[in-house]
């Protein structure tokens, strides 16, 4: 399934032309099909539907399509860097994704270039402090952490089922190069956070404390309410949990419970804090994951 997925992405968008391209300043100078797989093929690659009505019985389902998903999106990337070896986007997708794969060694190599280079790597991010039924944007670069509305890089936000917000079609070209790290310097994020404003780093089963020297305040698109945070507390997209099959004390019947992807949340704070804080000065707490956060 995922090397079909890749065929039919690469054929859409290898057949761009040139003047196909956008002319945006992150385009230039990128082999034109390179830079559609990593923009117009990746939108695809996220909206292919991968359900049908028996799924809804598969408790499993929703961890198979995401890594379903997450694997095409890296021979998208991989692919777009066979082309043209100077893809900033590509190897700034590929740093994040080889986290979500749990590969930190091969993640280093693109985190190293990206950063050396001025870029940075980009998630979409759930604040649950914020609202936990929008999505934002996060940047990370050498110097900061950027938190962008996900209506200030989508050119139109569609919300699906309570309010959760669906990922902008194959034409956005704008906000799946912003997935690439190639976010307009004219878009001010709602917050910026300097590497020298974190305090700890804190990793639990589903997200990340990143613990403040001084409070921001950041706004949801869905509601505008405006929240003061001392810290940010964001699941990072990419990784879900897996189902773990148990029996109760004093029960005859065996029971699920789902535990978070802990080692994700270490291996990210771990390979941020190599490249954005060589002084250490930034705690990270032992992961010492139970139940809930």
């Amino acid at each position: 399934m995922r090397t079909a997925l890749a065929i039919i992405a690469l054929t859409v968008a290898t057949s761009a032309s040139a003047q196909d391209v956008v002319d945006a300043p992150c385009a230039a100078g990128i082999e034109p099909r390179s830079y559609r797989l990593v923009t117009r093929a990746q939108a695809l690659n996220v909206h292919r539907p991968r359900y049908d009505w028996w799924d809804a019985f598969d408790l499993g389902a929703h961890a198979e399509a995401l890594e379903d998903m997450m694997g095409a999106s890296t021979a998208l990337a991989e692919r777009a860097l066979a082309i043209d070896p100077g893809n900033r986007l590509a190897k700034s997708q590929l740093a994040r994704l080889f986290l979500v794969h749990g590969d930190g060694d091969a993640a280093e190599p693109y985190w190293k270039d990206v950063m050396q280079a001025g870029g940075s790597v980009v998630w979409t991010g759930t604040l649950y402090d914020v609202d936990a039924r929008t999505y934002f944007v996060l940047a990370f670069d050498r110097e900061r952490i950027r938190i962008y509305r996900f209506d200030q890089l989508a050119r139109q936000v569609r919300r699906g089922r309570g309010g959760i917000p669906e990922f902008p079609p194959a034409e956005d070209d704008a906000f799946w190069a912003a997935m690439g790290g190639c976010i307009d310097d004219a878009i001010a994020p709602e917050a910026s956070v300097p590497w020298s404003d974190v305090r700890e780093i804190k990793a639990g089963n589903w997200v990340l404390w990143f613990k403040l020297r001084r409070p921001v305040s950041i706004a949801s698109d869905r509601n505008g309410r405006r929240k003061t945070l001392e810290e940010i507390k964001v699941n990072l997209h990419g990784r879900t949990g897996d189902l773990e099959v148990y029996k109760p004390v004093g029960d005859d019947h065996l029971a699920l419970r789902g535990r978070g992807p802990a080692g994700y949340q270490d291996l990210v704070r771990r390979t941020l804090v190599k490249f954005v804080d060589p002084e250490r000065r930034i705690a990270l707490p032992p992961s010492k994951p139970g139940a809930g956060w």
